[in-house]
């Protein structure tokens, strides 16, 4: 199943291991990335942990881990590519797998949520600075200005 956070990171867990990217939102926001940074396997993340980064033309954005456990893989395919986010954020443009998580029972409010979320980040209404909801914020009121 597949949920999405505030910040649009999304996480789909299957059993005890769960893959993470951003939304197809925001990498539309951020525009063309350039750079990926992912974690290291055997990486220990507690939930809110800046676990990866993402740079674009555009601005540079901190992603956070939506679950606490270990990372079992970071995307070696975006240290080479990391336009895939742009061409598949939520699917072959993921970040790090993540395993032994730590509890999910916030999943099923995040998935709840997901829909409310990415309405009010459309409208310019952010819920945490930080992140890659922070980063279109910016974006978004540079463009503004």
């Amino acid at each position: 199943m597949r949920y999405f956070t505030e910040d649009h990171e999304w996480i789909d867990v299957e059993g005890s291991v769960g893959t993470v990217g951003i939304s197809e939102y925001a990498q539309s926001q951020l525009g063309d990335i350039v750079f990926v940074d992912v974690p290291a396997d055997g990486r220990e993340l507690s939930k809110g942990d800046e676990a990866a980064v993402v740079e674009s033309v555009k601005a540079a954005s901190d992603v956070y881990s939506p679950v606490s456990g270990t990372v079992l893989e970071g995307n070696g395919a975006l240290v080479d590519s990391p336009d895939l986010v742009n061409s598949d954020a939520e699917g072959e443009g993921w970040f790090f797998r993540i395993g032994h998580l730590g509890e999910t029972n916030d999943l099923t409010l995040m998935g709840a949520l997901s829909g409310v979320e990415m309405g009010l980040a459309a409208a310019g209404v952010p819920h945490r600075r930080g992140g890659v909801l922070a980063a279109m914020a910016s974006l978004r009121s540079g463009l503004d200005g």
